[in-house]
Parts: structure tokens; sequence; C-alpha cells
């Protein structure tokens, strides 16, 4: 199961991606999450782990790129795209080095190329997460880190924010 954050700030935009997304959904058994504030999104994104997020470039307070290298330090595995009627060079660039973006989705998009773009998507979690496991019990077996150290780092990755306490001043434990 994919679980995919959709960020844009025009609503009209975000249902038009969900319905064209709604038949590779099915298929790849995806639920979706739609956001029209990065602030928002960012919230989301610091309690449930996604596999994919989409971000809008041009938004009000926060751009795309700035966005998703936010969500790439908080979800580092997580397939990131950028949609954006830009075709400026500079935005273009800027996602893929300071976000490093998957692909760029242009606006309006083409349905076949989406649904070809998260396949591929896809395909790329899926090495990622396997190669993650394996660099994982590598340094398990070799020592470099506890089995507790590995079992945290698995829990944070599926459900951020898991292993983390905050305490009070007086030693309780606070809830939000």
């Amino acid at each position: 199961m994919y679980k995919i954050l959709l960020l844009d700030d025009e609503q009209n935009v975000l249902l038009a991606l969900q319905r064209s997304l709604k038949s590779v959904a099915k298929e790849m058994e995806m639920t979706m999450e739609l956001f029209n504030s990065p602030q928002e999104a960012i919230k989301r994104l610091s309690n449930t782990a996604f596999d994919f997020i989409i971000s809008d470039y041009h938004m009000p307070g926060m751009n795309g790129i700035q966005f998703l290298s936010i969500a790439k330090e908080m979800q580092p595995h997580a397939i990131r795209l950028m949609l954006s009627a830009s075709a400026e060079f500079k935005t273009i660039l800027g996602a893929i080095n300071d976000a490093e973006v998957f692909r760029y989705i242009a606006k309006p998009w083409n349905q076949d190329e989406l649904l070809e773009t998260i396949q591929l998507a896809a395909t790329r979690r899926q090495q990622i997460m396997e190669d993650q496991t394996l660099a994982d019990e590598l340094r398990l077996q070799r020592g470099v880190i506890t089995p507790q150290e590995h079992e945290l780092k698995r829990l944070e990755e599926t459900e951020p924010g898991i292993t983390k306490v905050k305490w009070g001043p007086d030693g309780s434990v606070l809830l939000d």
C-alpha cells in the first residue's frame, strides 16, 4: 500500500490530479491526501510516512522547491515530484538540485505520462527501500548499529515521530 501527498494551492488542480490518479491508485493500492497549504502538509509529514510527495511550484508563502526541500529533510526516502506550468530552466534545475526531485510534471499533464511517472516512482521507491533494508541489515551484522537502533530506525521510517518523547519540566510525558 502506497501513501501519496498532493499539494497545490488551487483546489480544482488538486481534485483534477486526484481524478487523474484514481485508476493507478486502485491498481497500486494507493491512498491520497490532499493539501492546499504547505504548512498543513508539513504538519502531516511530521507524523505520517508518505511514499510519494507531489507539490506544485507556484504557491503563496512557500514555493514547491522550498516545500520539497523540507519534505526531503523530514522523509528522505519519499519520492518527490514537482508539478508546474513553468518551463523555466532555473525552476527545474532548482527542483532537481535542492529538493532532489525524481520527476518534473508539466501542467497541464498528459494522463498517460502522469501514470507512467507514478509507476516509475513506485519502482524507484521499492528499490530505495530494498537498498535501505539491505544496508541496515549489513550494519546490524557488522555491529555498526545495535538491534535496538535498527528497530528504532525502522519504527521512525514507518511512523515518523513515534520514537520521540516530549518531557515536561517535572519529568512527565507531554501529549499533544
